[in-house]
């Protein structure tokens, strides 16, 4: 074998790595089309949560993978919902839609919350809030043990919210500092500093899901375009703390071609979040996070 110099040698392992991981994505994908074409197994079970989320635009065509992986899940959702605004899509729904509607699929329609659509339409429709109530994104293939998770994590601490991926809040001086240099969980202790990245799924007690329902739709005034602030600001004032699965953040893979029309660049990249953060927060509760002390 020919000497190459250790960054040639790095450049070639990546290669072969991505290779493989396109390899298996590929497969995985297959998998999740080949299901939609030809499964009638139902999308849901009793005695599991409540799984919504929403979706928008070109990303309507693709998220049935989506639904199909977590229907593929150790524990299927109780109920599996998605929420659309578009009343032309609604009434124009994808075949892969339609077939995951036979199989106890919801898709029903909502005014356009934005991202709060993941979670506020569920919570303003229901009369009765008993079951947890997990969310997902619309661009991510979940893995099979995702629900089961965030399930077996409310069971042990139905108190809590459970998340698979978090930040800290951080301060520089008696202000947020940039939320871009927040850093990664690396605790499962619970805390109010840990504020949950829904991305990867959270799960939410219903006597927190009561609260948020309660404070209405103060959200479109405060951060219009950050469900993840509301949601923590709501869980901070409810007393409820933010524990992660794992002492790290878990992402889980994205559906090819659905990034270029995300919130993260507008919001993260553009420093929308600072904005809303700055609205969202009051001066108490600032002081109250301030005088938390971060987990080990």
């Amino acid at each position: 074998m020919m000497d190459l110099k250790p960054g040639e040698l790095f450049h070639r392992l990546w290669l072969k790595l991505a290779s493989e991981d396109m390899r298996r994505s590929r497969f995985l994908l297959a998998r999740l089309q080949n299901r939609n074409a030809a499964s009638h197994e139902p999308v849901c079970a009793a005695g599991g949560p409540v799984v919504s989320l929403t979706t928008y635009g070109k990303r309507v065509d693709t998220v049935y993978l989506t639904l199909e992986s977590i229907s593929l899940g150790l524990l299927r959702p109780s109920r599996l919902i998605l929420w659309l605004d578009e009343i032309d899509r609604l009434e124009n729904l994808p075949a892969t839609l339609r077939r995951l509607q036979a199989r106890g699929l919801e898709v029903r329609q909502t005014p356009n919350y934005g991202p709060h659509k993941k979670y506020y339409p569920y919570l303003e429709s229901s009369t009765l809030l008993d079951a947890p109530l997990a969310t997902a994104d619309d661009d991510v293939v979940y893995p099979h043990g995702w629900l089961k998770g965030l399930a077996d994590s409310y069971g042990e601490f139905p108190s809590l919210v459970s998340c698979y991926r978090a930040h800290v809040v951080r301060f520089e001086g008696d202000k947020f500092a940039p939320y871009v240099t927040w850093n990664r969980c690396r605790s499962t202790e619970p805390s109010f500093l840990h504020f949950a990245t829904g991305v990867s799924g959270t799960i939410y007690p219903p006597e927190l899901q009561e609260r948020i329902k309660a404070a209405g739709r103060g959200f479109e005034d405060l951060c219009p375009r950050a469900d993840d602030v509301w949601l923590h600001q709501q869980a901070l004032r409810g007393g409820f703390r933010i524990k992660q699965l794992k002492a790290w953040e878990q992402s889980f893979p994205e559906l090819p071609g659905t990034q270029d029309i995300g919130l993260v660049v507008e919001n993260v990249h553009g420093s929308q979040n600072d904005l809303q953060i700055e609205k969202t927060y009051s001066p108490d509760d600032i002081g109250f996070l301030m005088a938390q002390t971060q987990p080990d």
